[in-house]
């Protein structure tokens, strides 16, 4: 069943479907990454794209709880951003396209709030 997005903001970024799939930064249409559709409960990301142009993502749901700060760092399968609980993918930030890049994202199933800093 898809989710009701409850905010979406995106600056000089472009998703491949309504709110996940491949990130592009919208100035070089480069593909940045990819946000698995069905594993995050919210999503804040700034970047700093290799052209040079920034660029900002920010969705969250209609039935998102509320994420538990958390000091546990990600798991990473196969250049994935994944929970460490469940190993479940959560992000790909593809770091040879970015210069720079802050993001925190909600898992949906334990609710931790991961982060991570390039």
């Amino acid at each position: 069943m898809a989710r009701v997005v409850k905010n979406k903001e995106l600056i000089n970024t472009s998703l491949a479907t309504n709110y996940g799939g491949w990130i592009y930064c919208a100035n070089c249409n480069t593909n940045i990454g990819y946000l698995c559709y069905s594993t995050y409960d919210e999503i804040k990301l700034n970047y700093k794209c290799n052209c040079g142009s920034s660029g900002s993502v920010f969705i969250n749901f209609e039935d998102s709880n509320l994420g538990i700060e958390n000091t546990d760092n990600f798991v990473v399968i196969k250049n994935r951003l994944c929970c460490l609980k469940d190993e479940s993918p959560l992000l790909t930030l593809l770091d040879k396209k970015l210069i720079n890049y802050k993001v925190y994202v909600t898992c949906r199933e334990c609710h931790k709030i991961y982060h991570k800093e390039k």
